[in-house]
């Protein structure tokens, strides 16, 4: 599994001209499922999200986490993420978990969060247009590690 999070001052997602989801102040979450990912994982992955000390305090220090700034997460399916890119030119995609594994998992990650935060989506498997005003910027990545 691999997420990439950018605390962001806002950010939405649109599909076909429609915006499907929204947030101020928050996290954005694009999440790569990979073969083998299961809910312990998933689990440890939405932990780790919001418990992460990525926002400024009133000394300029990153030490609060999402939940304390009243921020939100919107939550992109993006399974280019799982790719690897070790010869050629072309992206290896064999280590994408299964759309339809993928997409449970995918809405399992998002009623997780959902029980702490308000959570935004995207559509799982739908061509997505995303923006976001990075705040920092601030981005990094995790991968799997239970």
């Amino acid at each position: 599994m691999r997420a990439v999070i950018q605390r962001v001052k806002q950010a939405y997602v649109k599909v076909e001209d429609k915006t499907v989801g929204k947030i101020d102040k928050g996290i954005l979450v694009y999440l790569g499922i990979e073969k083998g990912d299961r809910e312990k994982e998933i689990v440890f992955l939405a932990k780790k999200i919001l418990d992460l000390r990525i926002f400024p305090d009133e000394n300029n220090k990153m030490n609060l986490n999402v939940l304390q700034t009243n921020g939100s997460v919107l939550s992109i399916s993006q399974f280019t993420l799982s790719s690897r890119i070790k010869k050629g030119r072309r992206p290896d995609f064999n280590n994408a978990e299964k759309p339809e594994i993928a997409e449970v998992l995918y809405n399992r990650f998002n009623e997780i969060l959902s029980k702490s935060i308000n959570v935004e989506t995207g559509v799982f498997g739908a061509m997505m247009e995303v923006f976001s005003i990075n705040d920092g910027p601030v981005t990094f990545i995790i991968e799997k590690s239970c």
